[in-house]
């Protein structure tokens, strides 16, 4: 159905959809991430770690009863089945920020430090390559028609509380999220729902002020007592 840069895209027989995870992550240079919308390398076993963890956080997701696409995994041929979700316009992510890096530090450096705390700032973007994925406000996507004013609030809410399970799992292994990027849309029933991933590929972690690789992320949230 569709090739991304990071996934495949497949149509089961069931309605459903297969999600098959690539080696792939996104960067410049040879370099990690997140934040990018270019391909930067290839790391080996990507797919599979980035399945395992996706399924780990998905689990703690539904076990807070936020709604989200995901049905099941298959680790070993990196492959996630989830429902169908229509997204919202061409895509919409969502960043929810605790550490002032990246992108924002590059935006507003002249009012912050580096790593200044921040308090799960949320953030909307467009997928939108050519344009860089812009930023887009919540007046902006109710003047466009993405998103009802009320749809916004549920978005912002999901994603601070999802960012903050995400953020608990990550601090029991004494590290710490800084960001992280996560895909909404629209069930059939048009409630408003978590799709896409959550993995190392899709986020910001550090340990000892040091920045956390996304397959390192898998062996250390998955693989260590």
């Amino acid at each position: 159905m569709y090739e991304g840069k990071t996934k495949s895209v497949y149509e089961l027989d069931d309605g459903n959809y297969m999600l098959k995870f690539k080696d792939d992550v996104t960067g410049e240079d040879g370099r990690f991430d997140p934040g990018s919308n270019t391909v930067g390398l290839s790391i080996e076993g990507m797919g599979r770690g980035g399945v395992r963890l996706t399924k780990f956080f998905f689990d703690k997701v539904k076990e807070a009863g936020i709604p989200t696409h995901y049905i099941s995994a298959d680790v070993e041929n990196a492959t996630m089945t989830v429902r169908p979700a229509k997204v919202v316009g061409k895509g919409l992510e969502v960043i929810c920020r605790f550490r002032a890096v990246g992108s924002f530090r590059k935006r507003y450096g002249d009012y912050c430090t580096e790593g200044q705390p921040l308090d799960a700032f949320v953030e909307v973007t467009l997928k939108d390559d050519d344009r860089g994925d812009p930023p887009i406000t919540k007046d902006a996507l109710e003047m466009l028609g993405l998103l009802s004013g009320e749809e916004y609030e549920v978005l912002k809410g999901l994603t601070q509380r999802i960012a903050r399970i995400v953020g608990g799992e990550i601090a029991k292994k004494g590290m710490e999220l800084y960001d992280i990027k996560f895909e909404f849309g629209r069930s059939r029933e048009g409630e408003v729902i978590l799709i896409d991933e959550i993995s190392g590929g899709n986020m910001r972690v550090y340990k000892g002020g040091a920045p956390v690789g996304p397959l390192d992320l898998v062996r250390l949230m998955l693989d260590q007592a």
